[in-house]
């Protein structure tokens, strides 16, 4: 029976960030494991596999759409599908094998298997029980569903089996206008497919500013997809050449269908928990089916914590990374912790989405008095020169002491630019102090400047 001070269950972004942190902080630490590699959801079928073939179609967007703009003339590209998985495969096993480097290099025990946690201080892996000081719990989510519609994989999927399509379809139609639907549709939208995007709500990425949403909707039906809003999907039957969606229009209870070769059904994710014996252990749940934390990560049971996806909060493998260094801290005896004020979320679509802080409408329903400074990519000399004009970033501040209170952004390089905004809300700036502050010409940053400068007197270049 070996003996640690931590065992981590779960090597995703929130677990081995956790792990490595534990070992750097001195203590003897493992990570539980059941896949063939480490990394979790967001390395094997997520965030990262994901992004390989967004990149890979932008670059097909950029050739078919931009490059005889730029005079760069090109025969159009065949698509090798095949070569494209293996790409991203590629990208996948390169990433991995790093987090196993790590694991390596701060001396991390991976016991590999499924595990669970018989008594408080023991995990069990295989026939295998190890001893802890202290248990994190970082178990992830898996995608969900609506009820009645059985997932294969292969002509109804999740994200998991949209990145693993045998062939790209001539057709697809994505249940949910939520950032995995808006990535992996826009994916197959680049590649030819008829995509169609059926959603509940009356607007797409729910929550997000509703300027962004008008504006990102309006922008990705310039791209070619489609958009059926206010419909509840009522089944999802699988035929001979595909499936057929039908589903009911809120507005008049009129009922209709949709038929494609493939249906991704992107409605959301849930907290993963199976097999880990918690009920059996009297740890406490949410409503949600979320491990119940304190405001140190810990739960109901001494010694036991859990982090990212399987507790409340934004299902972002930032937050988990986040979470992931503070409960170490917190375990080493140290002060962790996290502000969940700023932290950001990115939509990598093209234009890129990116977002931090409060929206407006959540402002005006706390009765905060704020003021919006916008700023047009249109007006930025980098953005046009690289045909990236659409959009804008929008900077909110409190009206009487400009402290920014939050960002929103859809353009070029988004997810990154946004940053530089998250960076000045931990220091607490105010929006001239982003105003005042030199930019590098020309830059697609200078936009959030401009942005910043509209929070005063007003931008230059608009």
């Amino acid at each position: 029976m070996a003996s640690y001070d931590v065992i981590v269950i779960g090597s995703g972004p929130g677990g081995y960030v956790c792990a490595i942190r534990c070992a750097q902080l001195g203590l003897k630490t493992a990570c539980v494991e059941g896949r063939e590699t480490l990394g979790g959801t967001c390395l094997n079928v997520g965030c990262i596999p994901s992004k390989a073939l967004l990149h890979a179609t932008e670059m097909l967007h950029e050739t078919e759409e931009n490059f005889g703009k730029m005079g760069l003339k090109v025969l159009r590209p065949d698509v090798d599908w095949e070569k494209m998985l293996g790409y991203k495969q590629e990208t996948i096993d390169t990433n991995t094998k790093g987090i196993e480097f790590l694991f390596k290099k701060n001396k991390i025990d991976w016991l590999k298997g499924w595990g669970s946690i018989p008594e408080a201080g023991k995990v069990k892996v295989g026939d295998e029980i190890h001893e802890a000081k202290n248990i994190v719990i970082a178990t992830g989510s898996e995608a969900s569903s609506l009820p009645g519609i059985e997932i294969d994989e292969k002509t109804v999927v999740t994200s998991t089996g949209a990145l693993e399509l045998g062939s790209i379809p001539k057709s697809m139609v994505v249940i949910g206008a939520g950032v995995i639907g808006l990535e992996l549709g826009s994916v197959y939208n680049r590649l030819g497919a008829d995509v169609t995007v059926v959603e509940y709500l009356d607007v797409i990425t729910p929550g997000m500013d509703a300027e962004v949403q008008k504006t990102f909707q309006r922008i990705l039906k310039k791209q070619g997809l489609n958009f059926v809003m206010g419909a509840a999907v009522q089944s999802v039957e699988k035929g001979k050449s595909g499936a057929k969606v039908t589903y009911k229009m809120k507005k008049d209870d009129s009922e209709k269908t949709a038929e494609a070769e493939v249906v991704l059904v992107a409605t959301g994710r849930r907290p993963f928990t199976d097999g880990l014996g918690l009920s059996e252990l009297g740890v406490e749940m949410t409503e949600r089916g979320q491990v119940k934390t304190d405001a140190h990560w810990k739960t109901n049971i001494d010694g036991i914590y859990a982090i990212g996806d399987c507790i409340a909060g934004p299902m972002l493998a930032h937050k988990a990374e986040d979470e992931g260094m503070a409960a170490a801290e917190t375990i080493a005896g140290q002060a962790g912790h996290v502000n969940y004020g700023v932290i950001p979320g990115v939509i990598y679509t093209h234009p890129e989405v990116a977002t931090v802080g409060q929206t407006e409408e959540q402002l005006k329903e706390a009765g905060r008095d704020y003021k919006a400074g916008k700023f047009s990519f249109m007006g930025n000399g980098r953005a046009k020169a690289n045909h990236a004009a659409d959009g804008f970033v929008k900077i909110l501040a409190d009206k009487e002491t400009d402290r920014i209170l939050g960002a929103h952004i859809i353009g070029p390089m988004a997810g990154d630019l946004i940053h530089e905004v998250c960076v000045a809300m931990e220091f607490g700036a105010a929006a001239e102090d982003l105003a005042r502050t030199c930019h590098a010409h020309p830059t697609y940053s200078e936009a959030v400047r401009e942005a910043a400068l509209a929070c005063g007197d007003g931008p230059i270049h608009s």
